[in-house]
C-alpha cells in the first residue's frame, strides 16, 4: 500500500520461533520510513519467494485465518500488508462486520497477482484444479 519498491537490509537475528524470526536492522534503510538502523522487527520466511519478509503483529495476528496463494508471477506466498489493511483500501465501502470470503492483490514485490482466500470460506470460491480432460465435477 506504498509506492515505495521493496528494500533489503542487513540484520542480526536476535531468537526463532515457530514460524517467525527477531531481528536487529543493521543499516539505515534508503526509502523504508518506518524502520531504521537499530529497530527490532519481525521477519517470515515465505514457502516461496526470493527473500524473507519483514511483518507486523497485526498480520500474524491475521494471517491463520487467510490462505494466500503465492504470486502469479514470482511466486511470493506471502503479503506485505495484512489482510483486513487491504481489504480496507480495496473495498472503502465494506463496513467492518462485512468480510469477503476472497480477494485478490497485487504483489509487493512484482506487481503480480494473488487471490488470498478465507480459511472459512467455501470451498467452491477457487475451482478445484483438474486434468485437462476433467471438465465437469
Amino acid at each position: 500500500m506504498t509506492d515505495k519498491r521493496p528494500e533489503i537490509v542487513w540484520v542480526r537475528v536476535l531468537a526463532a520461533h515457530a514460524n517467525t524470526f527477531d531481528a536487529e536492522v543493521l543499516n539505515e534503510p534508503r526509502q523504508l520510513m518506518t524502520v531504521k538502523e537499530t529497530d527490532r522487527i519481525q521477519f517470515v520466511v515465505p514457502s516461496s519467494g526470493e527473500h524473507p519478509i519483514m511483518v507486523r503483529q497485526k498480520y500474524l495476528d491475521e494471517r491463520g485465518k487467510w490462505i494466500i496463494n503465492p504470486c502469479s508471477t514470482c511466486g511470493l506466498s506471502e503479503l506485505f500488508d495484512a489482510p483486513s489493511d487491504l481489504i480496507a483500501r480495496t473495498f472503502p465501502g465494506l463496513q467492518p462486520e462485512e468480510i469477503p470470503e476472497a480477494f485478490t492483490a497485487f504483489c509487493g514485490v512484482c506487481g503480480g497477482v494473488q487471490v488470498i482466500v478465507s480459511t472459512s470460506a467455501d470451498d467452491d470460491i477457487l475451482p478445484t484444479p483438474r486434468k485437462w480432460w476433467q471438465i465437469w465435477k
